[in-house]
Parts: structure tokens; C-alpha cells; sequence
């Protein structure tokens, strides 16, 4: 039992290995043609110098002094079937070349295998296709198991088949061939430096972009969170204000409508909480799981949420401004029809923005509240005829209509706002609908 468990185990490493080696492997990488043509380039080049280094060394013999008055004569291949073989080995190398960045193994033992037949006295017809096909191997592998086993042993195999007696690259070339990978190594460290430091300048351009845009985001969702306060508050707290003024002047005298008067009070905090936890459901929602000790608080306030407004609450909007004593007429035109969410608040937020700038710039004015249900469009207008500043007048910054524009555009929609030829103001805003 121990050893059929043992050979399991085994077994499970072997494929493991082999999983990790890549076999099988995936589909080959894609290469440019720019790549393809330089590999063909390299591999015609590399063969024709070394079949012109056969065909001039063959019938040659090598003399090499191998001790003070002791030479040593080593033949190269001869005769037209030596020219061949030399020739044969010379192609196989090199036009195995073509392929090293598609299969680099393999072009690795194909060359591998054509130096090591090749004779010692002719090493360097396949020496330099080995060079570079180690490269390629190193270089290009997605095999990273496999090149690592592989790669010593070719290396090793190479280097033990040579001898002193027919060295495979001239002495003079020795210190050539050792200061052109120093070059390259310098070349290739210069190159890597400059790169990394050109992806730090870019990271870091990228995080002060970033940063920006965060800021960016942070300042326009603040601005949005003022215009939607401003939008639920400023109107029901300006009602309330002439409501309690008017209270407290017919307190003595009117005890019953100034008791009407605080309820409208009344009603009108309660509308403006209600709106209010509106927004503050808003701003809580995203910061459910901050902690335990405020989920029961938010839990309380989304239960208290009510649908956002829309025009099918602009009677109880203009109720409310009637209760401050100004006369408001609500006409509605056209066949009204189901419109987006977002629309319809946009809407009411005209209504209940203008309103609010007649309550507080024109007392004892009459306004109008036009809402124009058209084929391709919605109209909605509020005028009033004009009259004297409220209490509140000069509290007025204009951000209010601002806000509007901002709401609008989201929908395409304009506002027009200004005086009227026979006196008070005009607010109008146009929203595209999409063609029932």
C-alpha cells in the first residue's frame, strides 16, 4: 500500500512537471513582420558565411603546436562528401534560425544536435547558430521549466566537445568577443535605466492626474450636494419665515389665524425634514458598513424616505406657498403622461425655485404656474406680477437658478429667466421629451 502510494505520488509530480514545463504548450506568438524578415535576414547571413568558411577549409589540414617541437596534424573533412556533410551542417544550423522566436526549444536542440556532429577541426560552422540560438531560448521560451533544464545541458554538451588542440574561435577574437557582450550589457543596462525612469515619470503623471480628477469629482459632488440643499431647503424655511412673521404680528389681535399661521409652520419644517432626509439618505447609503453604532440610525432614516418629488405634487407644492398668503394659479396643457424621475424633479425644482424667489422678492405679488405637456417637449413657466423684497431678498446669492441650468442640462433642457415688459418675472424651462 506505502509503495502504490509512493508511485502515485510520484506519478502526480511528474505531471505536475510537466504542466509547469508547458507541454503541450499554447499556440505559438504572433510575430511582426519586421521580426520574421530580420530572422530570415540573420539565418541567410549566418549560412552563407559558414558555407563559404566549409567550402575554403575543405582539403585543409590543421597543424597546432601543442608543446615546444611537438606539432600535431588535424585533418578537416575532404572530398566532394565531406564539402556536403560540412554544407548540410552549415544549412541545418542556420536555417533553423528562422524559426527561433516561434519555437525557441526546439530550434535549440535542432542546432544543439547539428554541433554536435559537427567535427572539431569545423566546430565553428555551427558554433555561432548555437550562440544565438541560446539566445533565443533564454530570450523568447514562455517554457520557463523546460529552458532551464534545457539550457545547461546544451551548454554542457557544447562546451566539453571542443579541445585545445582546434579551438573554436581564434585566439585574436578572444578579447573581441568578450568586450561586445560588456558593449551590449552597458548598451542593454542604459537602455532598461532610461525606460524605468520614463514609467516613473509617467506613473507619477498618472497619479497627479489622477489626484486631479479625484479633486475634480470631490469639488462637483460638493457643488452638487449644495444645489440639492439649497433646492430643498430655501424654499419650505422661506415659507416658514413669512409664516412665522405673520404669526407674530397678529398674535394679539388674531389668536386663530395666527394659530393657522404656525401650522403652516408646522407643516412646512415637517416638508422640509422630509426632503432633507432625502439628501442625507443619499450621503448615508454609501457609508452603511462604517461601523456598527450607526446602522440602526441609517436603517432609520432610509425607512423614512419617501419617493423624490414630481409634478404630480405640484398642488400641494403651490398649497403650501397659498398658505403664505401669495395668490399662485396652477394651469396644466396637454395630455399629462408618465416622465422620467429624473425629469419630473427637475421640473418641480423649477416650480419650487421660482416660487420661492417670488415669496422672497415680491410680497402681495400673483404668480402663474404654467406646465405644458407637449409631443416632443416640456414647458414649464412661472411668472408673477411683481412687488416688494421679502425679509429674505437679501439673502439671495443666485445660486438657486444656477443650480437650475445644472439641472437642466442634464436633460438638454435651457432656462429662461428674466423681467417682464409689464412688470414682475419670468422663469421658463424647456425640456426635450422623447415622442410618446
Amino acid at each position: 500500500m506505502n509503495v502504490r502510494t509512493t508511485l502515485e505520488r510520484l506519478r502526480e509530480a511528474a505531471r505536475q512537471t510537466v504542466r509547469e514545463a508547458g507541454l503541450p504548450g499554447g499556440p505559438p506568438p504572433r510575430l511582426t513582420l519586421r521580426a520574421w524578415q530580420f530572422d530570415v535576414l540573420v539565418a541567410l547571413t549566418l549560412g552563407i558565411a559558414t558555407v563559404y568558411y566549409g567550402i575554403d577549409n575543405a582539403d585543409n589540414v590543421v597543424v597546432r603546436e601543442i608543446a615546444p617541437g611537438v606539432e600535431r596534424v588535424v585533418p578537416r573533412p575532404n572530398g566532394p562528401d565531406g564539402m556536403a556533410f560540412m554544407v548540410t551542417l552549415s544549412f541545418i544550423a542556420s536555417s533553423a534560425l528562422v524559426l527561433r522566436r516561434r519555437f525557441p526549444l526546439a530550434v535549440l536542440c535542432v542546432v544543439t544536435a547539428a554541433t554536435l556532429a559537427t567535427p572539431q577541426s569545423v566546430l565553428r560552422l555551427t558554433f555561432y547558430a548555437f550562440v544565438i540560438a541560446v539566445y533565443s531560448a533564454a530570450v523568447y521560451s514562455p517554457y520557463r521549466v523546460a529552458t532551464l533544464a534545457a539550457l545547461p545541458v546544451s551548454v554542457v554538451l557544447v562546451g566539453t566537445s571542443g579541445n585545445s588542440v582546434t579551438p573554436i574561435v581564434p585566439n585574436e577574437y578572444i578579447a573581441l568577443l568578450i568586450l561586445v557582450p560588456m558593449a551590449v550589457a552597458a548598451v542593454g543596462l542604459r537602455t532598461w535605466k532610461l525606460r524605468t525612469d520614463e514609467g516613473r515619470t509617467r506613473l507619477s503623471a498618472l497619479e497627479r492626474e489622477q489626484a486631479e480628477a479625484l479633486r475634480r469629482a470631490v469639488e462637483h459632488e460638493r457643488a452638487r450636494i449644495a444645489r440639492e440643499l439649497h433646492d430643498v431647503v430655501t424654499h419650505n424655511v422661506s415659507v416658514m419665515i413669512i409664516q412665522a412673521g405673520a404669526a407674530r404680528k397678529i398674535m394679539q389681535t388674531s389668536p386663530e389665524q395666527a394659530a393657522e399661521a404656525l401650522l403652516a409652520v408646522e407643516a412646512g419644517g415637517r416638508a422640509a425634514m422630509t426632503e432633507l432626509r432625502h439628501v442625507m439618505g443619499l450621503l448615508t447609503m454609501s457609508s452603511e458598513d462604517e461601523g456598527a453604532s450607526g446602522g440602526a440610525d441609517i436603517a432609520g432614516t432610509a425607512a423614512e424616505l419617501s419617493p423624490q418629488p414630481g409634478l404630480d405634487q405640484l398642488e400641494t407644492l403651490v398649497g403650501r406657498v397659498r398658505n403664505t398668503g401669495l395668490h399662485v394659479d396652477l394651469k396644466v396643457t396637454g395630455p399629462p403622461r408618465p416622465l422620467p424621475t429624473g425629469v419630473e424633479l427637475a421640473a418641480y425644482r423649477v416650480v419650487q425655485e421660482a416660487l420661492t424667489n417670488t415669496v422672497k422678492h415680491a410680497s402681495g405679488a400673483t404668480a402663474a404656474v404654467t406646465v405644458d405637456y407637449g409631443p416632443d417637449r416640456l414647458r414649464v413657466e412661472v411668472t408673477d406680477t411683481g412687488g416688494q423684497p421679502g425679509a429674505g431678498a437679501a439673502a439671495g446669492n443666485g445660486r438657486g437658478l444656477i443650480g437650475l441650468c445644472e439641472r437642466l442640462a442634464v436633460y438638454d433642457g435651457t432656462l429662461d429667466t428674466g423681467r417682464r415688459l409689464t412688470g414682475g418675472y419670468r422663469v421658463e424651462a424647456l425640456i426635450p421629451l422623447e415622442t410618446p
